[in-house]
């Protein structure tokens, strides 16, 4: 499959009716139910390590240099990072698993970089822009500067949520005005950065895009040598929310997909088409902050989707974000977001990242 050109796929095309049933079981299972107790996989229940197998390592020397793209102090002698194993699903090649890739000021410090400096940089288009006019004046400083932990003076939680600004939409007589608070608790679902894809059309545009955050490509590429990071989309849950199965096809290469969980819990489901008939093979990952997927070889277009968030398993000391009090963030940023605490203790991030040329 891997060697197949993505020009052969059509980014519009259905998935196979077996992988929608398999979809929509997972949506409404609940953890007690058997259905998620036979196909939801953990990794951090032992019973699951024989559908994987040990595929490399990420030896601590790596893991250092990737960390230190996204601040991590490396000349702090009590932080001590273990190598950790990459495993491949036997039935899925090139479905890859880092269980707890980043540790929890590296999880800060990436949110701290999404979510404020790169939310606020008007470059990177949002599903908002397509009905709403974003206020970017609102994402200003109120009082001056802050750099640590990846804090930009820029962000839209510098204005608190009870403010009565609201963002007007393109078409009165389509929408309503949209109220600040909703606009970043309920209407935000994603964020474009490098590359900046239509979702519509599910097209990259010819326009030269902006940059990819440096931070981030020397980051990602680190872990994941085998794809440059060019585009990426910053996905925003709420439990309720689910990402339709898909395939991504509109890159002109078959390099790698990463994907990134911070926050709630969820449920990835991957699945593949057996031929040209309607067999398939898929399966249910739990997916918890921290972890990171490498979608590559037969997997790399794979079927792929979000069939539920799992509300109530934000970690406890992220909760608290962005008025966060923690190594990788700032003791300031407790009083200047204090309005927004709380904002990510029902949330799931996802950084989906992919290479779009050869």
């Amino acid at each position: 499959m891997s060697e197949i050109s993505s020009l052969l796929l059509d980014a519009h095309e259905k998935p196979p009716i077996d992988l929608r049933r398999t979809f929509k079981v997972l949506q409404k299972c609940t953890e007690q139910a058997e259905t998620w107790q036979n196909d939801v996989c953990d990794l951090s229940d032992f019973k699951w390590t024989n559908s994987f197998h040990h595929s490399r390592t990420l030896d601590s020397q790596t893991l250092q240099e990737a960390f230190s793209h996204m601040g991590w102090d490396t000349s702090d002698e009590e932080t001590c990072l273990q190598s950790l194993q990459v495993f491949e699903h036997n039935a899925l090649p090139g479905l890859h698993i880092v269980a707890g890739l980043l540790p929890e000021e590296t999880q800060v410090q990436l949110v701290n970089r999404l979510l404020h400096r790169d939310l606020a940089d008007e470059r990177h288009k949002t599903n908002v822009h397509n009905h709403y006019q974003v206020l970017y004046v609102l994402a200003e400083s109120l009082s001056g500067s802050n750099a640590a932990g990846g804090v930009t003076e820029k962000s839209f939680f510098n204005t608190p949520p009870s403010t009565g600004e609201v963002l007007s939409p393109v078409d009165s007589t389509t929408h309503k005005p949209l109220s600040y608070s909703s606009f970043l608790q309920r209407k935000l679902r994603w964020v474009t950065l490098g590359g900046q894809y239509d979702w519509t059309r599910k097209v990259y545009p010819e326009e030269q895009p902006p940059a990819f955050p440096k931070d981030l490509e020397l980051f990602i590429s680190t872990c994941f040598p085998e794809m440059k990071p060019e585009a990426a989309i910053v996905n925003v849950y709420t439990p309720g929310d689910t990402l339709s199965l898909h395939r991504d096809v509109s890159e002109e290469c078959d390099r790698g997909l990463v994907s990134i969980s911070i926050g709630c819990d969820a449920i990835f489901m991957v699945g593949l088409a057996n031929g040209e008939g309607e067999e398939t093979t898929s399966v249910g990952l739990r997916l918890r902050s921290g972890d990171a997927v490498y979608m590559s070889g037969p997997s790399r277009y794979a079927w792929h989707g979000v069939p539920q968030i799992i509300p109530n398993t934000c970690p406890g000391w992220l909760c608290d974000w962005p008025a966060l009090s923690c190594k990788g963030s700032d003791d300031s940023d407790v009083e200047r977001f204090l309005p927004w605490k709380g904002w990510m203790q029902n949330k799931r991030i996802n950084l989906n990242i992919r290479q779009m040329k050869a």
